[in-house]
């Protein structure tokens, strides 16, 4: 099991930056995959700068054969994409939560996530109780419009409409299948920074944060963030961790990226949104 450092205890970004060395199996760009960025464009441009998809390919093969990765697509048809109409959960769908967890828990970015917030006392030490805790903090049902018509992941990795607007919606894998559907139209990219490169330098198919406006069935994003190729259980570990830890914003360093992490609550005790945030320079 992978286990914090002290000084990872004192400081959340260096345990978000380990988080980042912990994912095993994320995807390799240029290798299990591939994007095209195409034309950049500021966030209040609504012209189409991409008039190819995002994604050339992601190798299908290597997808389904990673656990996490296939229990967490079972999990993406699940939900009513618009709020305001209650969720309605069946027994199968319950059954599929839970095995996504239990794959999980499996994995070192969770394992880690666990040991961190119980050595904190912020969850128990027994697998039990911290399955509880994720499957609370990510599959229970709460208001934005009408009771029970949203959830922490519904809004993170699967997305919702409010207004003829996009909300949520910060995932690469449903962002993938949602295009290759034709449900999903990449816009073009918004403007990341990278450290060691010119501020002015765009970002390449290499890139594994990157900022994007797209359209989903017609109705617009503006702008979102996502990691591109990262495990579902790297997202769902460094959520976990930040939306525990208390604060709306973490500045952090992941790989070659400088990071904001923003985090927002509902009615103060529910994971309303979790997201990343390309630092400007």
């Amino acid at each position: 099991m992978a286990e914090p450092t002290a000084a990872e205890l004192q400081d959340v970004t260096k345990a978000c930056s380990r988080l980042w060395e912990l994912d095993e199996q994320r995807f390799v760009p240029g290798q299990d995959y591939e994007i095209d960025l195409q034309g950049g464009k500021k966030i209040f441009t609504r012209s189409d700068a991409a008039p190819a998809n995002l994604f050339k390919f992601v190798k299908k093969d290597k997808f389904f054969s990673i656990a996490t990765f296939k229990a967490f697509y079972a999990l993406l048809d699940n939900y009513e994409k618009e709020t305001g109409v209650a969720e309605v959960v069946t027994s199968e769908e319950k059954r599929e939560n839970w095995h996504f967890i239990d794959e999980l828990m499996k994995t070192k970015p969770i394992q880690y996530v666990h040991s961190y917030l119980a050595t904190k006392d912020k969850c128990g030490r027994s697998e039990h109780d911290f399955k509880r805790l994720l499957h609370d903090t990510w599959f229970k049902l709460y208001r934005r419009e009408t009771r029970n018509d949203s959830s922490g992941f519904e809004h993170v990795f699967v997305g919702e409409s409010r207004d003829d607007a996009v909300k949520g919606f910060h995932n690469w894998i449903q962002f993938f299948l949602e295009e290759r559907k034709g449900n999903v139209d990449y816009r073009g990219f918004v403007l990341p920074r990278r450290r060691g490169r010119g501020s002015a330098d765009p970002p390449d198919g290499d890139d594994q944060l990157i900022s994007i406006q797209f359209a989903w069935e017609g109705e617009l994003k503006p702008v979102t963030s996502m990691f591109v190729g990262v495990s579902p259980e790297f997202e769902i570990a460094l959520y976990t961790l930040c939306f525990f830890e208390g604060q709306q914003s973490y500045d952090c360093e992941m790989g070659d990226y400088d990071v904001i992490l923003k985090v927002h609550k509902i009615a103060h005790r529910f994971l309303g949104a979790c997201y990343p945030e390309v630092k400007e320079h």
